[in-house]
């Protein structure tokens, strides 16, 4: 089982992580009472965030059982969205990249 988190690219780093921990609660309070939830929570429950861009955004957003988040600082811009942990993911959750910064490079500053 598997929560997906997705995060607009274009959303500064520290709303982004305001964000997913938002997205997190958000989506267990909305889904905590489904059977997934419940297997989700007996472990190990993984979560991915992904990094998306308007398009796969967009996409995603076709997908059932998710939680928009929006910032108010942001003018309330949609800037995340969690989905109901499942077994099965669509296909186009197979190609979203991981929420990761770029590892330190020997000789940068």
């Amino acid at each position: 089982m598997k929560m997906y988190i997705l995060v607009k690219d274009d959303i500064p780093l520290g709303f982004a992580m305001v964000a997913v921990a938002h997205a997190s609660l958000a989506g267990y309070l909305r889904f905590q009472d489904t059977p997934e939830v419940k297997e989700w929570l007996t472990g190990p429950f993984y979560k991915a965030v992904c990094k998306a861009n308007a398009k796969e955004f967009a996409n995603a957003k076709l997908v059932d059982d998710h939680v928009i988040l929006t910032e108010s600082a942001l003018d309330n811009q949609e800037v995340a969205i969690v989905f109901r942990p499942r077994h099965e993911w669509p296909k186009m959750f197979k190609f979203l990249r991981l929420y990761r910064e770029a590892p330190d490079l020997p000789g940068t500053i």
